[in-house]
């Protein structure tokens, strides 16, 4: 009966046992599943907040083409033109209000420091009147959307040439 009582004991031991490793991996499994529930609720939600940046990207091209068509000199045109010209700035006008309902702003850039962030170099000058390191010209528009640069701003950056580093 003893050996009959240590083999049942054993048998119990072992029942606990593994009672303890199933527990165990249950509890890790459920840590898993909200580990992943919550990555896919961020990735969602990152998804869903940039979900217009593709249009916005494909948008910023004709709002360049419109800045380039308003920037002619309207004083030599005709009466027909400049009501075409007219016509440009409204629409111009209403497709800058509306990236600015969803959250696209400019990027200030004239006369600032320049900031890899915000700025992309395209080419530099040596000019007096104006500090080292100041951005002299947009080129290109830059544009954030919501808190993320989607398009950052083409620029000539003024560098002093006395004052440049040496890499």
């Amino acid at each position: 009966m003893t050996k009959k009582k240590e083999d049942n004991n054993e048998e119990l031991e072992k029942i606990k046992l593994e009672n303890i490793e199933l527990n165990d991996k249950v509890l890790r499994s459920l840590a898993e599943l909200q580990n992943y529930k919550k990555r896919k609720d961020e990735e969602l939600n990152r998804m869903l907040k940039y979900s217009d940046e593709d249009l916005i990207l494909e948008l910023l091209p004709i709002i360049d083409n419109f800045e380039r068509a308003i920037k002619l000199d309207d004083t030599n045109l005709t009466d027909e033109l400049s009501k075409f010209l007219e016509g440009f700035k409204m629409i111009y006008s209403s497709i800058v209000n509306l990236l600015n309902k969803y959250e696209v702003k400019e990027i200030e850039s004239l006369n600032k420091t320049f900031d890899p962030t915000y700025h992309q170099a395209v080419l530099t000058d040596d000019l007096e009147g104006y500090e080292n390191n100041i951005v002299i010209e947009v080129l290109q528009k830059g544009y954030i959307y919501k808190d993320k640069v989607i398009r950052p701003t083409m620029v000539k950056v003024n560098i002093k040439k006395g004052e440049m580093k040496n890499e």
